[in-house]
Parts: structure tokens; sequence; C-alpha cells
């Protein structure tokens, strides 16, 4: 697990980097307000016990029970100025909670603890699922044989339900558990065919499109962790990179770099304006979330 800095009398949270400060709370999912002390999960009391995340879009806190542990987020309620964003915190949360239940049974992804309760309401804006331990994917992972044939097994299970993960490019929503062994978490901007199957008829294109996208992010990261399985070279990799990809790329990047840019004028990060130079790095969230240590039920 990576270890998260504390920062004393606040209640366990990391500390920013020096420098910087917490950020203010229009840039904090909830606002100037923390995950709720207690939640109640599948008839059980859960108390928190660490706040590992809490940005624009969302607070993750990991609660403990008398016999296990889980992993709730909290997605945005507090609004943008004067513009009210609780329907996009209800709708984000409701798009993971639908990919997590079509997931189920599927060995490598998180069992769902939904629904949240707070305060003996349903909190639609929550979604939860086991705690891991283990850590995200490293560039410099030292990983087995059968690490990526297993990744590659589980994501061909992921499309197989009609799901693409989507955010597959970042190392940090694939993790090594204790025993090596690979799981995939955060669905909350995957895609998936409807129900309906004239709307699935569709859309199947736009699936097949994002799946080669997660297709090719798993040899992207083949290649730079097992050249030797892969085959390939970083030049091949660029080469096979889809014109999709590429396009994205070209409004992408300099979105992050204005992004980066404006947290570090606004000192909420230091430097190049990395993630792991403030509090709550998305890092150190990944490294800490995640291994089946209690049951849902």
């Amino acid at each position: 697990m990576i270890a998260i800095p504390r920062q004393p009398g606040h209640g366990g949270e990391p500390a920013a980097a020096p420098g910087t400060r917490a950020r203010p709370a229009l840039f904090r999912a909830l606002g100037s307000h923390d995950p709720p002390d207690t939640v109640l999960l599948h008839g059980k009391t859960f108390t928190r016990s660490e706040i590992v995340k809490h940005d624009s879009w969302a607070a993750t806190a990991i609660y403990t029970s008398s016999h296990c542990q889980a992993v709730c987020k909290f997605n945005r309620l507090h609004p943008v100025f004067i513009v009210p964003v609780r329907w996009l915190g209800r709708m984000l949360a409701s798009r993971e909670r639908r990919f997590m239940q079509r997931l189920t049974g599927i060995d490598g992804i998180p069992v769902s603890m939904d629904p949240v309760f707070i305060d003996g309401h349903v909190a639609e804006h929550a979604v939860s699922h086991e705690f891991i331990p283990g850590h995200p994917l490293r560039a410099n992972e030292q990983v087995d044989d059968q690490f990526f044939p297993r990744l590659a097994a589980l994501l061909a299970e992921v499309h197989g339900r009609g799901i693409a993960h989507v955010d597959l490019h970042k190392r940090e929503n694939i993790l090594v558990d204790d025993d090596g062994k690979p799981h995939l978490i955060d669905f909350q901007i995957s895609f998936g065919l409807p129900r309906n199957r004239w709307a699935a008829a569709v859309f199947r294109g736009t699936l097949r499109m994002l799946q080669r996208c997660d297709e090719y992010h798993l040899l992207k990261h083949r290649v730079r962790i097992r050249p030797d399985q892969a085959r390939m070279t970083e030049a091949d990799i660029h080469r096979l990179r889809p014109w999709w990809i590429r396009l994205h790329r070209i409004v992408a990047v300099p979105f992050r770099t204005l992004r980066r840019s404006l947290l570090t004028r606004l000192r909420i990060r230091s430097g190049p304006g990395q993630a792991t130079s403030e509090v709550f790095p998305e890092a150190a969230f990944q490294g800490i979330v995640n291994r089946n240590l209690c049951s849902p039920h």
C-alpha cells in the first residue's frame, strides 16, 4: 500500500506539498463539508476511518465496521458559483452503480456495497464497494508472467458484457493486489450498450471503437512494463495509435496543461501541477483503495 503523509491536527488527512494549500470549497465536491462520519451499508453501520480524496468531482473515504472495510465515493453536490449541480452528482453515481451491477461476478471487479444510507436516507450521489488493499500499476512494476494475460482476460470479460472501460489509459485504474493479481476500478465514464436492442444496434460501432481504445491502452502498458511479452517497441505503439485517440489528444493535452496551470496559480498544486503535489493525490488514493476484505453479505 502507498503511505499517505499525515498532517497533525487534521483528522489524519494527507498533507499538502510545501507551498500549497487545501482546496477552497469551490474546488471540493462537498464544498466545506467532509464525507459523513457514519454510513449504513447492507444493514451494518460503518464509521469513517480515512478521507483519502476530495477533489472537484468527488470525495472518497474508507469506512470500517466491526468486521470489514468499505470504500464510499460521494459525487459532486456543491454548486459551481450559483449553478446547482446536485443532478450531476446523482447522475455520475447512477452511471457507476449501473456498470458495477452489470459487471457483478467478474473476478477482478470490486463487489458493490450499494446502496449507501446516510441518516436513514439513501444517498443518491454516493456509490460504495469492497475495500481492496494493493497499489496502482506502476511504470516500473515487476509483474509476473501471468499478470497481463490475466488482465487481458479480465478486460475481455468486461467487453463481453457490452461495456468499454474508456479510462484505461490511466495506470491508476489498474490495481495490483497483494497476490500480484490485476483488478479494474473506476467505471464512472465507461460506456455500455443500452438494454434496448434497437438502440444497442445503433451504438454497437461506438462501443467497438471504445473497446479498441481499451485494448490499445492495455497493449501500451504491456509494452512499457513487459516488453518481452509484447514484442513491440514504443515506436510500434505510436504507429498503432487509433486516429480517434490522436484526435482526442489534440484537445485533451492542452486542456490538461491549462487545468494544471490554473491549480498551480491558485497554489492548490505546485511545480508542473501534478496531482501528487496536492492534498488527496490521485495516485495515493488509488493505491489505498480496493480488495476483498469483506463480503457485502
